[in-house]
């Protein structure tokens, strides 16, 4: 049925697979805090800890997985790293997750055009 549209594309299976690890990889609120944290900048583990009110322990585990899956980057300062987003897919990804979040925790019925809704969410 689908495959009979000219325009149809489904992703491949590897496309599929990176997709549904970084889903799976956001489904945790420190997660999100943290990456959230560093869209707005780079950051120390300390300060993303205090930011995200979890253990730095826990916050550099977290971290490590984020930077396996490409989500973020580290740069070393001497005996410090110091954190940032990725690049700006993340912020997307991310922007259009929590606009959702907030549309569904307020009601509100999702729009027909995504990107508008990620321009929107941009303060």
């Amino acid at each position: 049925m689908h495959t009979a549209l000219s325009d149809f594309d489904m992703p491949n299976d590897e496309q599929v697979h990176l997709a549904a690890e970084s889903f799976r990889l956001l489904a945790d609120p420190t997660r999100i805090k943290v990456l959230w944290a560093l869209l707005q900048g780079e950051s120390s583990v300390a300060c993303l800890a205090e930011l995200a009110g979890a253990a730095p322990t826990a916050v550099s585990q977290h971290l490590a997985k984020l930077r396996l899956a490409g989500l973020v980057k580290g740069r070393r300062e001497g005996t410090f790293v110091y954190y940032s987003a990725a690049n700006d897919h993340v912020r997307s990804l991310l922007a259009q997750a929590l606009y959702h979040a907030d549309h569904v925790d307020r009601g509100i019925p999702p729009a027909d055009d995504a990107e508008q809704e990620v321009a929107h969410h941009k303060h």
